[in-house]
């Protein structure tokens, strides 16, 4: 089994600078790959004086996450390639209890490991912690972080599982199954891409399994940080769009209609929270939602599977009443 790790850059030499060593010197039996998306900085040349061993792709613009990923893939050859983002610091012999994985159960389309937090390491990490679910309204959330609510790693997630959905940070996937979903949904730029692809590998039959034996250490907030309200805005957007492609049609209404209500609600508070930018940000993610309506009904899978995974109403339980952590 051949890995190929591949890492999008866009102006980011400081995070490959920092990062990039702990890549190659603990990845030696795998391809190590950067794929640039047109940087302004001098990434490129900091590689090739740096790095010789490290393959640099160079796409024409910087189209996001998704295409950027696309585009670059389109020139690895590997049995697995594994989706890297340049603030991740990688640990020894991280990549070997994946691969064991994949190797004894070939209806395993994707994994990722366990992803703490670099700036505090005993804590889990916001951007996957230790493994995706999603509730029964379309919310995203992980063992070890629910909303904002971050655990400490005490060893409660030290497991391998099966999971709904793997962190796009640093994601471990079977070049079959990318191209056979066409790889990810490019209309979505970046955030939540991983969880579409995701659900749609599941609607196919296809699992998606959490490591808790390998670890990586991840900054977040590289490109777009939390208070940025165009994140707030990729993401709203994203997941009306994702819940419409992938739920059952006996529920696209019913969730639709709950979130619509919910998204109005959560407006107001991050307005209150962080400014009215960010209630801005909802309504344009609304608007531009139903601009895509059409698109996205033509992408609606041939199988939906229903979202329930583990949660159920975890927005209600976790605001109105005491559900903070999944372990409980």
């Amino acid at each position: 089994m051949t890995f190929a790790i591949a890492i999008l850059n866009w102006n980011g030499k400081i995070w490959l600078e920092k990062f990039l060593p702990s890549v190659v010197q603990y990845s030696p039996n795998a391809e190590i790959y950067v794929i640039d998306n047109n940087s302004t900085d001098d990434s490129i040349k900091f590689l090739k004086l740096n790095f010789p061993s490290v393959k640099i792709i160079e796409n024409k613009s910087n189209s996001g996450f998704a295409a950027g990923y696309n585009e670059g893939l389109k020139f690895i050859k590997a049995d697995v390639y594994c989706l890297l983002n340049s603030d991740v610091e990688v640990t020894e012999n991280w990549i070997d209890p994946i691969e064991k994985l994949f190797a004894e159960n070939k209806d395993i389309a994707a994994i990722q490991p366990k992803i703490l937090d670099y700036n505090q390491k005993d804590k889990f990490e916001f951007a996957g912690a230790a493994g995706g679910m999603i509730d029964n309204l379309g919310y995203p959330y992980c063992r070890g972080r629910v909303f904002e609510n971050i655990e400490f790693d005490n060893g409660q997630y030290d497991d391998e599982t099966e999971i709904f959905w793997a962190s796009g940070c640093s994601l471990f996937i079977r070049s079959d199954d990318f191209w056979k979903m066409n790889g990810f949904d490019e209309r979505f730029f970046a955030h939540q891409e991983e969880i579409d692809l995701c659900w749609r590998l599941k609607n196919e039959g296809r699992k998606i399994y959490y490591c808790g034996k390998s670890t990586v250490y991840h900054v977040g907030g590289g490109t777009l940080k939390k208070e940025n309200p165009e994140k707030t805005y990729l993401n709203f957007r994203n997941n009306l769009s994702m819940m419409l492609k992938n739920l059952p049609a006996s529920k696209v209404f019913f969730i639709l209609f709950f979130r619509l209500h919910l998204d109005g609600y959560a407006a107001f508070y991050l307005a209150y929270k962080n400014g009215w930018r960010f209630l801005w940000a909802v309504l344009r993610a609304h608007v531009y939602f139903y601009i895509q309506l059409p698109k996205s009904i033509q992408l609606r899978q041939k199988h939906q599977i229903d979202p329930y995974y583990q949660t159920k109403w975890l927005m209600f339980k976790h605001f109105l009443g005491s559900k903070k952590i999944i372990k409980e």
